[in-house]
C-alpha cells in the first residue's frame, strides 16, 4: 500500500488546513448535525465481478467529479470542476498512532502533528459492529447530529468487521520470524528490555506446533536462533532473547533482510508465516529508504506472502519510516510503551495479524448530491486511493484479518430540508487464496442520522467521535462541532463508567493530559463556501 513521505503528507496537512477558513464561518454559527445510531440503516449486498477494472464503485448518478479538470483556487479547491462526491480508501487496522500518542503525553509533551493518524486513534477501540459468519465483511453504516437541532452537519460512521478470530487453539500453527533491533538506541529503558519481556510473554502464550526464529541487528544483521519448533525449546528461546544486548548503529535494512532470508529459508509449509519487526525505527546505517528495503525482498512477499507487522518502542520513535516498512511490507504497525501495551499486543493483538481473510481491501463512500452539500474523510491522508481505482485490483490495498474492525468516519453538511438517501458504502477485497474479487455494502439515510450524537443510544458512537476529535485537537485541525478537550474528556470519562472499558478510562486520562499542556492561536474564516468532498 503505497504511503506519501511524511514531507508530503506534511505539504497535503498544510493544504488541508487551507480549507478551514472556509468552514471556519460555518463552524461560527455552530455547525454540525449529527445523527444516532438507534436509527441505523446499513445493509449486506455481494457482488463478484473480474479483476482489474476502474470503475468508480456504486454511486449516485453523475456525483463524481473530475479529478484532474478545472482550474484550482488559491484555498486548493476545485474551481469549475463539479463537486466529486465519492470518496475511496485503502483499510487500514494500524493503531501505532495512539499509543505513540499517548506515550509523547505520559511525558509530558505533546505529539508531534505529522505523528497524529486520525484513523488510527479510531481503530484503536472496540466498536461492537456485528461480524460476518464467513470470510468478508459486514458493513454497519450509523450517524449522528453533534449539535443543536438547527445545525446541518453530522457524523457518519462507516464500520467494517471480519468474522471473530479463531481461538488459540483453533487457527493454524505460526511461523514467526522476530527481527529485534539492538542498536544502541535501544539502551534506554523502555525499549530493548520491553522488547525482551514482550518477547518472553509470547513464549508463553505460543502454541507447540509454532515455530519461531529470531534475528538482531545493529549495523550488521545476525542469526540467534534458526526457525524452531516451540515443543521442548522454550528455553532456548528464552536464553537467546535474554542473551540480546544493545551495540552500534540502526541498519534496518539489514536486519530486514536477513530476516526474510531466515523466513522463507524456515518457511512452515501450512502455517501463517511472518517477519516480526521490534524496534524504535531510528535507522542511520545502510538504506534507509522505505521502498528501496522493501523492493529487495520482494520476491519473498508477492511468492510466499509473508506479511510484516512492526511493533514500535522508545519515546524518540521513527513513526513515518516504522508506517511506510509496514505499508509496504502489506502488514500492520502498533506501538508498546509498557508490559501492560505488551500483553496486549502480544496476547490479544498478534493473533489477530497472523492469519488474513482479505487482500488489497478497499472501500468506497458515494455520497448523494441530492441530500449532501459537503463532506469531509476524518484522517485516512495517507491511504486514499484514485476514485477510478476502487476496483483495479493492482492497486494496493490494506490487509485484513479475523478480529479486525476498520472504522471511517465522516463530519458530513446535509442540504436544507434534505430527507432520504445519504450514502451508499461499498468494501472490496480479494480472497487471500484465490485472488477473486468480493463486495459488500451498506446504506445510510438522513433518518438514521438525526438523532443527537451525546445524549443518543449508541456508546460507541460517541467514544469514536471523542477519540477523532482528540485527534482533529492534536493535529491542530477543526471539525465542526468539535467540543474541546476539556469536554471531550468529561464525555469521555462518562463513557468509561458507561461501557465499563479501561481503554476508553486511559483515553480520558490523554486527553485532560492533553488539556493541559496544549494552547493554540485561532483561525479566521472565509465567506467561501464549497461543494463535495473536502480535502
Amino acid at each position: 500500500m503505497e504511503r506519501r513521505t511524511a514531507e508530503h503528507t506534511r505539504r497535503h496537512r498544510r493544504h488541508v488546513r487551507k480549507w478551514r477558513g472556509a468552514l471556519g464561518v460555518l463552524l461560527a454559527g455552530g455547525v454540525l448535525l449529527t445523527g444516532c445510531s438507534a436509527g441505523m440503516s446499513s445493509g449486506d449486498k455481494a457482488a463478484t465481478d473480474s479483476r482489474g477494472g476502474g470503475r468508480p464503485g456504486p454511486g449516485p448518478a453523475a456525483s463524481a467529479g473530475a479529478e484532474s479538470d478545472g482550474a484550482k483556487k488559491q484555498d486548493g479547491l476545485r474551481e469549475s470542476a463539479p463537486p466529486d462526491y465519492l470518496s475511496t480508501f485503502a483499510l487500514d487496522v494500524d493503531t501505532a498512532s495512539y499509543g505513540y500518542a499517548r506515550r509523547t503525553l505520559a511525558d509530558n509533551g505533546l505529539p508531534d502533528p505529522s505523528t497524529v493518524r486520525p484513523e488510527e486513534f479510531v481503530n484503536s477501540f472496540r466498536q461492537g459492529y456485528r461480524r460476518p459468519d464467513g470470510n468478508g465483511f459486514t458493513v454497519n453504516v450509523d450517524g449522528a447530529r453533534a449539535g443543536d437541532k438547527d445545525e446541518d452537519w453530522s457524523l457518519v460512521r462507516v464500520g467494517l468487521a471480519t468474522r471473530a478470530a479463531l481461538t488459540r487453539d483453533e487457527r493454524p500453527p505460526a511461523g514467526l520470524t522476530f527481527v529485534v533491533d539492538i542498536s544502541g538506541s535501544m539502551a534506554e529503558a523502555g525499549r530493548l528490555d520491553l522488547v525482551k519481556e514482550s518477547l518472553d510473554i509470547l513464549t508463553d502464550e505460543l502454541r507447540d506446533d509454532d515455530s519461531v526464529s529470531l534475528v538482531t541487528f545493529s549495523d550488521e544483521a545476525e542469526t540467534l536462533l534458526p526457525m524452531t519448533r516451540l515443543r521442548d525449546h522454550r528455553g532456548r528461546i528464552r536464553d537467546r532473547v535474554d542473551s540480546m544486548e544493545p551495540t552500534d548503529s540502526t541498519n534496518v535494512e539489514a536486519g530486514i533482510r536477513r530476516g526474510y532470508d531466515e523466513a522463507i529459508d524456515g518457511l512452515v509449509e501450512g502455517a501463517n508465516n511472518r517477519v516480526v519487526l521490534l524496534s524504535d525505527a531510528l535507522a542511520n546505517t545502510g538504506e534507509t529508504d522505505a521502498e528501496a528495503i522493501l523492493e529487495r525482498i520482494g520476491s519473498a512477499r508477492r511468492d510466499h506472502g509473508i506479511t510484516l507487522f512492526g511493533v514500535g518502542v522508545g519515546s524518540e520513535y521513527g513513526d513515518a519510516f516504522m508506517e511506510q516498512l509496514t505499508n509496504k511490507g502489506d502488514g500492520h504497525t502498533t506501538y508498546i510503551a509498557d508490559k501492560d501495551q505488551a500483553r496486549k499486543v502480544f496476547v490479544d493483538q498478534l493473533p489477530a495479524h497472523l492469519e488474513l481473510t482479505a487482500r488489497d481491501a478497499k472501500a468506497q463512500v458515494a455520497f448523494d448530491p441530492k441530500t449532501v452539500k459537503q463532506f469531509k474523510l476524518i484522517g485516512y491522508e495517507d491511504r486514499k486511493v484514485a476514485d477510478e481505482d476502487f476496483r483495479n485490483d493492482r492497486v494496493d490495498g490494506g490487509e485484513i484479518g479475523p478480529g479486525h474492525t476498520v472504522t471511517a468516519l465522516y463530519a458530513v453538511r446535509l442540504r436544507a430540508g434534505a430527507s432520504g438517501h445519504v450514502a451508499t458504502a461499498t468494501v472490496r477485497w480479494l480472497d487471500p487464496k484465490t485472488r477473486e474479487p468480493h463486495e459488500r455494502q451498506g446504506t445510510v439515510g438522513t433518518g438514521a442520522i438525526d438523532g443527537p450524537l451525546w445524549s443518543g443510544d449508541s456508546k460507541r458512537l460517541q467514544v469514536t467521535a471523542v477519540a477523532a476529535y482528540f485527534a482533529e485537537e492534536l493535529r491542530g485541525e477543526e471539525l465542526p462541532g468539535a467540543p474541546g478537550l476539556g469536554m471531550l474528556s468529561s464525555h469521555a470519562r462518562k463513557l468509561a463508567a458507561e461501557t465499563e472499558d479501561d481503554s476508553v478510562q486511559k483515553l480520558a486520562i490523554v486527553i485532560g493530559q492533553a488539556d493541559r499542556l496544549k494552547n493554540g492561536p485561532g483561525d479566521g474564516g472565509s465567506d467561501e463556501t464549497p461543494e463535495g468532498e473536502l480535502g
